[in-house]
This record gives structure tokens, sequence and C-alpha cells, in this order.
């Protein structure tokens, strides 16, 4: 513990701003109480923590704008990714494309308050064609903020901080085992929950080619669209699908056959939607398999779009 204490008072920038960068590039590392525990040292050291407040800030943009990056070069593709292998699912579906659609690069200065939406907002970001000056122009007010705020808490709960540090110094060689178990318990709880979400949201899919039946039969069911509205105008959408964003946007016929698509993993925005209907009384509600990218590989009639 002492080495690590060394480490923190002696290499402390250093130590804030590679925790910073990995955190917000998607890397679980618990930042967060680094810059907390760094400013308390510094602030016991009598030291100014305004470079801490800095280096937080610069590296924590940087990361940022690699997603953004990433996100203009492959768009839609690098969100996917993200959301398949992100240990919160249920953030970087609808809600958090639903928050950016409606409040655009805005929603940046919060974005790192929110489990999940950071690093997927960037990315849309990205996407959507965001000029870079107004995605950096937001993104470091809320880089900022979110900086600040550790800085604020490590200065206010110094001594918290302090006692903190002297527990985990008692507890000699097994500080850093502790630490490590918790990291390891809160990552295991996260995948625990990724799990028994995606479990939830098992239910019957309809093929590309069942739904093109149906529409050539003439008993086309209603069909809703809950991928960003962005993206539905440059890649157009099935024939006859509303674009919808909550179930209240939607409405349907409980008689009806409903048939939610996105273009996201494991089709998680339609499952989450068609749950929500199910759970309005409408019984008869299906995601699309593969969703809307299932449905253009497969070459079947599409309307509108730029591509």
């Amino acid at each position: 513990m002492e080495v690590m204490l060394h480490l923190i008072a002696t290499w402390g920038l250093l130590v804030v701003f590679a925790s910073v960068l990995l955190d917000q590039g998607g890397i679980p590392v618990p930042a967060y109480p680094l810059i907390i525990v760094t400013t308390a040292v510094a602030i016991h050291n009598d030291e100014s923590t305004f470079a801490i407040f800095l280096v937080a800030t610069l590296a924590a943009v940087l990361a940022d704008w690699a997603w953004f990056l990433g996100g203009r070069r492959f768009g839609n593709t690098l969100v996917r990714l993200m959301c398949k292998l992100s240990l919160s699912p249920d953030s970087c579906v609808m809600r958090t494309r639903g928050v950016y659609g409606r409040w655009g690069p805005a929603s940046l200065i919060v974005a790192k308050f929110v489990p999940g939406f950071a690093a997927v907002a960037t990315t849309l970001a990205g996407q959507t064609g965001t000029k870079t000056r107004t995605f950096l122009f937001y993104d470091a007010i809320g880089a900022a903020l979110w900086a600040g705020g550790a800085v604020v808490l490590g200065i206010v709960f110094e001594d918290a901080v302090e006692d903190v540090l002297l527990a985990l110094e008692n507890l000699g060689h097994l500080a850093v085992p502790v630490l490590l178990g918790l990291i390891a318990a809160f990552i295991a709880w996260k995948w625990w929950r990724r799990r028994r979400f995606l479990r939830a949201l098992r239910m019957a899919r309809i093929s590309p080619a069942e739904l093109d039946a149906l529409i050539a039969s003439g008993s086309s069911p209603l069909i809703l669209d809950v991928r960003d509205a962005t993206q539905r105008e440059n890649t157009g959408w099935i024939p006859g699908a509303m674009l919808v964003r909550t179930p209240d946007e939607a409405h349907p016929s409980p008689q009806g056959e409903v048939i939610v698509y996105c273009d996201c993993p494991n089709e998680i925005s339609a499952a989450v939607l068609a749950h929500a209907l199910r759970a309005r009384g409408f019984h008869k509600v299906r995601p699309l398999a593969g969703g809307f990218d299932a449905w253009r590989a497969e070459g079947r009639a599409i309307e509108g779009g730029l591509s």
C-alpha cells in the first residue's frame, strides 16, 4: 500500500491522466476514485489541485475525441460493436440514442454522469456528422464538470479519504488484493446485470422473409422503426414503418400484430420496445430478426434513404 501511495504522491498527474484515458476509452479502470484520492493526497501535501483538474479534463477530451473520430470513420458499425460489448446494454440502446437524438451535442455536457452513455454519445456525435468544434465545445464542458466534480469531492472529503487510505495501509499486503477484489466484484456485478437483461429480452423473432410475405399478402402488421432518426433518413426504412422512440409514440391495436426493428446487436432496442408494448396488453409483438441490416442484406424493398 505504501508503494501505491508513493506512486500517487510522486506520479499523481500521470496516474490520473492514464486512468482517465483508459476509463473513458472503454477499459473499466476506476478513474473517478483515483482522481478523488489524488486530490486528497495533494491537499494533504499542501499542493495545488488545479493541475489534477486540467489533466483529468484533457485526458477525458482526448479519449472522447478518439470515439468521435471512430464514429465519423466507422459510423453505425462502431456503435453496434460498442453496444454488443457493453456491460450496460440497457444504457446503450433506446435511451442513449433517444437522448442524443433529442438534445444533440448538448447532451455531451451530462453524458459522463450517465452510466454507459458517454462513449456511445461521443461516437454518435461522429456518426451523425457533428462539427468538430461543436463537439469539442460541449464535450470539454462535460469533461470539465466531470473532472471538477471528482476534484471537489477529493477536497471536501479529504479527511474521509485519509481514513480509508489509513485503513488500507493497516491491511498491509492485503490492501492490493482487497482493492482488486472490489474492482473484480464490480465488473462481475455489471456482467451479471448484462446477462439478466439479455435473458429478459428473449422472445420469438420474425424473419425478414416472413415479414416480407406478410406485407405481400396484404395483411401487413404495424411496423415500428426504433432506430436513430438520422440513420433512418440516410439508409431508408421498411415500407410503411413508423419511426418511434417510446411506446407512447406508437398507437397499435391490441388485436393487431406489431413488428419492431432496429439496427442494434441482438435486436435489443426492438426487444425493449416489444416488451414495453406487451406489458401494456399487446400480445402479438415480435422483433425483426437481424433488424434492418438483415432486411437490407436480403435485398428487400426499402423506402427513402440517401444510400
